[in-house]
């Protein structure tokens, strides 16, 4: 069948579906009524008609059966496949003989190409560099953020079909998958985004797909310190910190920007040290040589064949690491890392979701709780208090800015209680601009760390006025 064809029997196909009268009730008495919701009608705004729609999925599937084999031939570039698809989209296009301006020829073959060589719809979303987050509530349904915002953007999937076969490609790539038996997955993208997808019948309107998406350049604390995440003063102290071996977490909400810290923070670790990190899905890009990277592996359909944080963090201590960072402590892999840290692992990093430094440590001791030890709380504090010298609290505020709002020292015990002192803090009083920006930034408290003594034994020397009072510093 030529592909005139096939596109009249596709438009043919169309009209008959619009054209079919609702189903007669039987029984005697008019049409069948719509099945009752269960739960609140969602307000979606259908998409656009696209009048290229038939076109796109002719020429789609033509394709997908010329160039089939090709398509996963391990023995061509990504540049060479990229090639073909183009050469194969424009003779098929041309072979349809609709008339079509140039735009709309241009656009019709960069959809096509971005469905069968990336993510469809979203494809060109994920290349927008002001983008941070792409949201896909359903397939008709998709938001971004941009400058911290969100924001519906006018594009959607064809149908829940589409959005399933992308969120397939996207988690078979990393030998996950996403099915009914099991219907969430963590994945990422080749660029280390991260990746969420749920399905039904655990996401009742359709499948859901999240995407964070990393920089193709990792941000560097030049950049942090541009965007006003932190101050000079407290990057330069940050650094003697990491170069200084102390153990740091990293502390914050959902989208805080916790792992961009992370992998500001590891950039710092010397070059010539041997680090192991630990993710649920790789996403740190580490800018040493000397990096061993390890990822957790979800159990397979049968139940079994799991590898954990936990398994990950027991095992990297087998590697004689000098670094362990860990991605996120999420549960009883904690007690693991913190004896890690207790036994001659000084350096590591990681990061845990709580709103404040305090919260970390009640965060932190019930995870470890979470292990089973049945450990007396005054021993897994005092372990807390030996284990961890650093605390870094960051916080997404409602100006849509990522900042750090507080670096705070664990001091040590008194009692039952994990003592702490604020080095610094986010000036909140400083208020809010004609903008609704935040002035603020890290204000010094005029203590001096304790820990300033262990960073001079390891030969790193902090210049004293970063601690004095007097402002913002900035």
């Amino acid at each position: 069948m030529s592909l005139t064809d096939r596109l009249a029997a596709a438009r043919g196909r169309s009209t008959e579906t619009m054209d079919t009268p609702a189903p007669s009730d039987t029984s005697g008495g008019g049409s069948v009524p719509a099945p009752a919701s269960n739960g609140p009608k969602r307000k979606t705004a259908a998409p656009k008609g696209d009048p290229f729609q038939d076109l796109k999925r002719v020429v789609h599937q033509r394709l997908v059966e010329t160039l089939g084999p090709k398509l996963y031939d391990a023995h061509m570039t990504q540049s060479e496949l990229e090639q073909q698809v183009r050469l194969a989209l424009q003779t098929s296009i041309a072979d349809a003989d609709i008339p079509m301006s140039s735009a709309d020829r241009t656009r019709v073959s960069q959809e096509i190409a971005d469905d069968i060589l990336g993510y469809g719809p979203i494809e060109p979303l994920l290349r927008d560099p002001s983008l941070s987050e792409v949201m896909v509530n359903s397939f008709q349904d998709i938001y971004v953020e941009r400058s911290g915002k969100l924001v519906r953007v006018d594009t959607a999937f064809t149908d829940e079909a589409h959005l399933r076969r992308t969120i397939d490609k996207i988690v078979s790539k990393i030998g996950r998958r996403v099915d009914e038996t099991s219907p969430m997955c963590d994945a990422r993208l080749p660029d280390g985004s991260r990746v969420n997808a749920i399905i039904p019948p655990l996401a009742l309107d359709g499948s859901k797909l999240t995407i964070r998406k990393f920089s193709e350049d990792p941000y560097t604390v030049e950049d942090l310190i541009g965007f006003g995440t932190l101050t000079r003063p407290a990057a330069n102290l940050l650094e003697g910190c990491v170069r200084g071996r102390l153990n740091i977490l990293v502390s914050g909400g959902t989208g805080a920007g916790k792992t961009t810290t992370l992998n500001v923070l590891s950039s710092f670790i010397p070059d010539d040290e041997r680090i192991v990190t630990i993710e649920d899905a790789a996403e740190l890009r580490l800018v040493q040589d000397h990096v061993l990277r390890l990822e957790s592996r979800p159990a397979n359909i049968e139940g079994k064949g799991a590898v954990t944080i936990r398994d990950l963090v027991k095992n990297s201590l087998r590697m004689r690491p000098d670094r362990v960072v860990v991605g996120e402590i999420r549960d009883a892999a904690a007690l693991d890392m913190l004896q890690a840290m207790n036994t001659g692992h000084d350096g590591s990093i990681s990061t845990l979701h709580a709103n404040t430094p305090r919260d970390a440590l009640a965060r932190l001791e019930t995870m470890v709780l979470m292990a089973g030890m049945d450990l007396p709380v005054r021993a897994i504090r005092e372990q807390v208090a030996s284990a961890v010298d650093l605390i870094i609290q960051q916080t997404r505020l409602k100006d849509g800015t990522r900042r750090i709002t507080a670096i705070t020292e664990i001091v040590g015990m008194e009692g039952d209680i994990i003592t702490t002192q604020d080095v610094f803090l986010f000036d909140y009083a400083a208020g809010l601009d004609e903008n609704g920006k935040f002035k603020g930034g890290l204000k010094s408290m005029g203590l001096r760390p304790r820990f300033l003594e262990r960073l001079t034994d390891h030969g790193v020397h902090v210049d004293p006025a970063v601690f004095a009072t007097g402002g913002t510093l900035r």
